[in-house]
């Protein structure tokens, strides 16, 4: 069946503008919680275990979700639901800051990873339907935009603690900085999502398809959530740089993450998917391999950029091709693609640990580094 999407009542560029604004939105609610973490781990007396534990929260709430965040897509929309997660999201972080008992702090982070994922789902259903509009890849900038909040968030948190100011007031700020933009732009959003018609199935086996899909994704985001969470390690302990540079790793990675984002949509236009992906499978690997074999600080360094580089687009263009699949309406396809690929980003840290504990950190990277040349194998044998 061929896809059907009218055209909108706003022109293409506004229309990106809008569907940006909320990508941001949701990188900015993210990273302004991430940055104050250790100021509510504070306040509420946790240990480093007791808040591994009171973590947790989140993923769970993410992983429920997912299926009917896009049974929900599906059925009232993604423009609706778009407006739905864009108010909830800040107003769940705002709660966030008011907690003053563990058990409040692990409700309001299942309702916040449940919440963020809905508006995963529906924002990136409105960014695969302007796509199709554009007739290019414009997918990757999106997710640019997102690493961009991030930056952006965790700036204004080291302000708001420089300032003193609490996580409440903080968030409470963050908050109407979202509202503003909803205000002022969600009018521009697309009105009708790519293949929207009502006898695609809701709740379905993935086709082969989207499980390959879903594979790319979760081997990418094993090497995405190894970086999130062990590159400081890995600098501190296997390269052995002083104290002030044992976040350089992680720096070098999220900055070329967020410039090959933004890279990333003309190279896929020169280079088409298959080949794009395939390449970012290589590049993983390489960058991986070097830090591996060369554990000093420039060629670490410069090994993580590649990660940053290689994993940039990947998630991107396969939530981009998921998307426009034509069994499954867009909703739901990113839903079935983005269970198997989180599995990845929170199966994966822990992994590394339990290999290192039982060989050494230098033997999980080399998993890793694998995992993210399986990348490049499974792109090769999946058509797009």
């Amino acid at each position: 069946m061929e896809s059907m999407l009218v055209q909108p009542l706003v022109s293409k560029r506004a229309a990106r503008l809008s569907i940006g604004a909320f990508f941001f939105i949701a990188g900015l609610c993210f990273a302004s919680w991430a940055s104050r973490i250790p100021d509510i781990k504070q306040h509420l007396q946790l240990s480093d275990g007791g808040l591994g534990a009171v973590l947790f929260a989140l993923p769970v709430g993410l992983m429920v979700s997912l299926p009917f965040s896009g049974w929900l897509v599906h059925h009232f929309g993604s423009r609706k639901m778009v407006l739905l997660a864009a108010v909830l999201y800040p107003l769940i972080l705002v709660n966030i800051g008011l907690v003053q008992q563990t058990w409040q702090l692990v409700v309001a982070l299942f309702a916040f990873g449940l919440m963020g994922n809905l508006f995963n789902i529906a924002v990136n259903t409105q960014a695969v339907s302007l796509e199709v509009l554009y007739g290019r890849s414009i997918m990757a900038s999106f997710h640019g935009i997102w690493s961009l909040a991030g930056f952006t968030g965790a700036s204004i948190g080291t302000l708001m603690i420089n300032f003193h100011l609490t996580p409440f007031v903080h968030f409470c700020i963050v908050a109407c900085a979202a509202f503003l933009m909803i205000a002022l732009l969600y009018r521009n959003s697309l009105r009708q999502d790519i293949n929207a018609d009502d006898d695609r199935p809701l709740f379905a086996k993935p086709d082969a398809t989207l499980l390959k899909l879903g594979l790319i994704a979760m081997c990418c985001m094993v090497c995405e959530g190894a970086m999130f969470d062990w590159s400081g390690v890995y600098f501190q302990k296997v390269v052995a740089v002083s104290k002030g540079l044992i976040p350089l790793g992680y720096t070098a990675f999220m900055c070329t993450m967020a410039g090959g984002r933004f890279a990333g949509d003309k190279l896929v236009t020169r280079l088409g998917t298959l080949r794009m992906l395939q390449i970012s499978g290589l590049v993983i690997a390489t960058g991986l391999a070097i830090a591996i074999a060369f554990p000093t600080l420039v060629t670490a360094t410069l090994g993580f950029m590649l990660v940053g580089i290689g994993v940039s687009s990947v998630v991107p263009l396969v939530y981009g091709v998921a998307g426009k699949s034509t069994v499954f309406s867009p909703g739901v396809a990113l839903a079935a693609v983005s269970t198997i690929g989180y599995l990845g980003f929170l199966a994966g840290p822990p992994m590394i640990g339990f290999i290192s504990q039982a060989a050494s950190l230098r033997v999980s990277f080399a998993l890793i580094a694998v995992l993210g040349f399986t990348t490049t194998i499974i792109s090769s044998k999946t058509k797009f």
